[in-house]
């Protein structure tokens, strides 16, 4: 059975938990980081020697990574709906997977550290307002491609949106003023209707 290492409030294994689910793959999962520690054992950097979560072991094959354990799993169990087989598409959910990483996810993480973690990071105030108008600059781009088409890479649910889609649900809950995000708002609210959503995001 499919093992994955890492705490359900981390994001980035709320990606993969979100993927498992919904695929239907049964897997185990222990609480690893944050304040369950163990990510800095010499057993656990002989698995990941970032010491991050998540990682998974399937069978004896260890990964990490998050979006790559994302692509992974929708390729080995679900070609053809959240690994689209058609290889333009697979390459916008791709870009999309890549664009969480470099560009929503650096503010995102300045914001959730200083407005959203208990006890909050200490941010410069200089620092937190650039990640405010950063992170809403991402998302004003998230907001017209997702008036292009329903899901981030098309008209169905990829592994595109399994990257991004821990992201709505924390931003809409900053304490802070944001612009109006009309299909942002609109795909959030389609995205809490999935039940492995509902399970492995909202109620993290």
């Amino acid at each position: 059975m499919l093992k994955i290492l890492g705490r359900k409030t981390s994001s980035n294994v709320q990606k993969v938990l979100w993927c498992c689910g919904e695929i239907g793959l049964a897997f185990e999962r222990s609480d690893v980081g944050g304040p369950f520690g163990g990510n800095q054992t010499p057993e656990y950097l002989a698995l990941n020697p970032n010491g991050l979560v998540p990682t998974i072991d399937d069978d004896g094959f260890v990964l990490w990574e998050s979006n790559t354990i994302v692509r992974y799993l929708a390729a080995r169990h679900a070609s053809g709906s959240l690994w689209p087989t058609d290889i333009r598409r697979r390459a916008d959910a791709d870009r999309w997977m890549d664009w969480q990483q470099t560009t929503l996810g650096p503010p995102m993480g300045v914001l959730f550290r200083a407005l959203l973690r208990s006890p909050a990071d200490a941010v410069e105030p200089a620092e937190l307002e650039s990640a405010k108008r950063r992170a809403a600059s991402a998302f004003s781009i998230l907001d017209v491609q997702l008036g292009r088409s329903r899901f981030v890479a098309g008209p169905d649910l990829t592994m595109g949106d399994i990257a991004l889609g821990f992201a709505p649900h924390r931003w809409f809950i900053l304490p802070i003023e944001r612009p109006s995000l009309p299909r942002v708002e609109r795909w959030y609210r389609e995205l809490c209707e999935r039940p492995a959503y509902r399970e492995h995001v909202v109620s993290a």
